[in-house]
């Protein structure tokens, strides 16, 4: 079984949601499910029928975030330190063309938002740039070309 690397605040997000989705949406859709078989025909309740897609897909994402759960690597990131780049490193590296600069902390696939700055673990620069230090220049395949990034600062926040 493959473990899944992720920080403390992601698993956090996790356990939330799943908390959520078992006392939260699981019983509005049993209630939906019920209130619409009191409508008679099944066959031909939309109601019904849309309930049951519903069910389906919280039943699912309850599945697939226990199933994380049960194989995460909680790293605690507070504890890490370091020169090179490695799983939950804030790093800001400067574009080698543009000279515009970009502060990416490398998480978890599941953390990943590139807009909050944190990048997934998988991503093709978070690979380009493990094991690499400051200094360092990382080229990154991307669809129009390859880019170069110098590594300016690796931090453990």
């Amino acid at each position: 079984m493959e473990k899944v690397p992720m920080t403390a605040a992601g698993y956090q997000v996790l356990d939330d949601e799943l908390k959520r989705l078992k006392s939260i949406e699981r019983p509005s859709v049993i209630a939906a499910i019920s209130e619409a078989r009191e409508h008679g025909d099944l066959s031909e309740n939309a109601e019904y029928h849309a309930a049951k897609e519903r069910q389906g897909w919280v039943e699912g994402q309850i599945a697939d975030i226990e199933d994380k759960i049960s194989r995460a690597q909680v790293i605690d990131v507070s504890k890490l330190s370091g020169q090179q780049v490695k799983f939950g490193a804030t790093v800001t590296v400067v574009d080698e063309d543009t000279e515009e600069e970009g502060r990416y902390q490398v998480v978890g696939d599941h953390e990943a938002d590139v807009k909050s700055g944190k990048i997934s673990l998988s991503s093709p620069l978070s690979r380009a740039m493990i094991g690499k230090e400051v200094g360092d220049v990382v080229e990154v395949p991307t669809p129009g070309g390859v880019k170069a990034y110098e590594i300016l600062k690796v931090e453990w926040i």
